[in-house]
């Protein structure tokens, strides 16, 4: 089948980032795609429990459990973290990284149950946040995560680094929506990480932002709204500028979603901080970013395993850049997709 779109070459600046997320001591990434049409989810386990916040700086979250993360409220640790795509229908998966992590015995300690006797043992209740994307008008909207995907995803989790583009929560990831679906291109899942010493951050994100994604060594728009014609980027932002407005975007087509982590020890007000830190990540690479329609939200995970205290400058430094970094190894290594047609960043050739 030919290509609807100009076939260009690779250039230098799709060179994926090194690192991910899993070079975070404890943390495991596992990723369930489905069969049936680009979906997906995205599973990073910390089963001994990791401290956690989240921002969420879009206008359209789908989340689970976000309220639970405030520094006031009572508990302290994730045990997972989902990220999937489905839209508020994919926040089913997250019942089964629950099953699986109940399974082995997981969890928040309650109990012992009343009536179970003293010496029973105290039910543990899996903590598991979660941020779902919206992918359905990429095939059939009636296939999306649910707990068996969950599941799946969790048994296939290791501390390897990730597979990234189409996979898990980026299956049906797509870029640069806010001139119609028809003029998009395809995102997908990214993961980076950077050392300091003895302390390392890492990011894992899935990028379907309805703006578009841009490197900002370079300014050259990677992914994102194609010109009418579909053979070259748009720039979004310049043709709102310069007064060429978009139609009324759908709510909720898009969302940018995505775990940061470090090994550093952090309280859980300043694993809020971070994940607000790590949002100037976004804001670099993504033009437009936390619009109405898109429910951009980051977790972040402390496990505390270098022994260090973390210093919230230096950590929301590193979270910023590896955040951008794992953006634009989301769309370098996406690719693209015939039904519909959405070509990825290595599809088009530089303007």
């Amino acid at each position: 089948m030919p290509d609807p779109w100009r076939r260009g070459p690779l250039v230098d600046n799709l060179v994926i980032f090194p690192g991910s997320i899993t070079d975070i001591a404890g943390l495991a990434v596992g990723h369930a795609t489905e069969s049936g049409r680009p979906t997906g989810c995205t599973v990073v386990l910390c089963a001994a429990g990791a401290t956690c916040g989240v921002d969420v700086r879009g206008a359209a979250p789908g989340t689970r459990e976000t309220d639970l993360l405030r520094p006031d409220n009572l508990v302290e640790q994730a045990h997972a973290v989902l990220l999937a795509g489905g839209s508020a229908f994919g926040l089913d998966a997250a019942a089964g990284v629950m099953r699986w992590l109940e399974e082995r015995g997981h969890g928040f300690a309650v109990g012992p149950v009343v009536g179970a006797g003293e010496t029973a043992t105290p039910v543990r209740v899996p903590i598991v946040p979660a941020a779902v994307l919206f992918d359905l008008w990429v095939g059939d909207p009636r296939i999306r995560p649910g707990a068996d995907s969950g599941h799946a995803a969790c048994k296939a989790a290791s501390f390897e680094p990730p597979a990234q583009g189409n996979v898990g929560a980026g299956a049906g990831a797509t870029v640069g929506k806010l001139f119609g679906i028809d003029r998009a291109m395809k995102g997908g899942i990214g993961s980076a990480s950077l050392r300091i010493g003895s302390v390392t951050v890492g990011a894992l994100v899935a990028v379907n932002a309805i703006g578009d994604v841009v490197d900002p060594a370079s300014g050259r728009i990677l992914a994102g709204a194609r010109t009418a014609d579909g053979r070259a980027a748009l720039d979004s932002v310049a043709a709102i500028l310069r007064g060429d407005l978009p139609g009324r975007a759908l709510a909720g087509m898009a969302t940018t979603i995505g775990v940061i982590a470090t090994d550093a020890s952090l309280t859980k007000a300043q694993a809020n901080k971070l994940a607000t830190m790590a949002h100037d990540g976004l804001a670099r690479c993504i033009r437009p970013v936390h619009t109405m329609t898109d429910g951009d939200t980051l977790f972040a995970l402390a496990t505390g395993g270098s022994g260090r205290p973390g210093e919230m400058t230096v950590l929301g430094v590193m979270a910023a850049e590896v955040t951008s970094r794992a953006v634009l190894n989301a769309v370098r290594a996406a690719t693209g997709l015939h039904t519909p047609a959405l070509p990825a960043a290595r599809d088009l050739a530089p303007t």
